[in-house]
């Protein structure tokens, strides 16, 4: 009965930073960078947040699907393929994450003061060294606020996951796949058990993403 949490904890885990690392980064370049289209590249990287699930997961299947645009040269040239496996999981719960820590970061990267990133570059720092020395230790709160709602937001997942990774105990079912499997079963324990873990996890990370956001205020 453990083991789909002991997944969801471990996907989750690993989308969070696989979404971080690109939120962070995108966030940064968004927040500092004006170009031509910046709105609908905006709307892009927040698509994910209010697309049915289920599309997402059919985008993923034309993308990393064995045959799909991606998936077919992954399959080919490195024998990877992500259908019905835990790495696919991982995929699908980055990406309906994504935009909760992308919007996290850049809103946090905008309230730093350009001043000081202007005067870093006076003094000789590189882009570099004014990102990690100055622009991500200032926005530090906001962005762990915002990884904390996408660890919630990965291990609720459950219409893209499903599509792309399938339903197989131990190998693929998450605890949210779990809950729908005990409800069709009519396990109604297992159901309510199983519900009641996720909710406290859950509850727990938004308390401390909450706490975090108005320490940062």
């Amino acid at each position: 009965m453990l083991a789909p949490l002991w997944l969801t904890l471990q996907i989750a885990l690993l989308a969070t930073l696989v979404a971080g690392a690109v939120g962070i980064a995108l966030g940064w370049w968004m927040a500092r960078r004006d170009f031509l289209g910046k709105d609908t590249a905006d709307a892009l990287l927040m698509l994910p947040m209010v697309l049915p699930p289920t599309v997402l997961g059919y985008y993923l299947i034309v993308l990393i699907g064995r045959n799909g645009a991606i998936g077919q040269y992954l399959d080919r040239w490195f024998g990877i393929n992500l259908m019905f496996t835990w790495q696919g999981a991982v995929v699908a719960a980055s990406l309906v994450s994504l935009p909760l820590i992308y919007k996290a970061a850049r809103a946090a990267f905008e309230e730093v003061d350009g001043r000081l990133l202007h005067a870093a570059r006076t003094l000789g720092a590189g882009e570099f060294e004014v990102f990690v020395r100055i622009s991500l230790p200032l926005a530090v709160r906001g962005i762990a606020a915002g990884l904390m709602l996408a660890f919630a937001r990965a291990m609720g997942e459950f219409g893209a996951t499903l599509m792309i990774a399938g339903n197989l105990p131990g190998k693929t079912q998450t605890l949210s796949i779990a809950i729908y499997d005990a409800v069709q079963a009519g396990n109604d324990a297992q159901a309510l058990w199983l519900t009641l873990v996720i909710s406290v996890v859950c509850v727990a990370v938004l308390v401390a993403s909450s706490r975090l956001l108005r320490a940062r205020h």
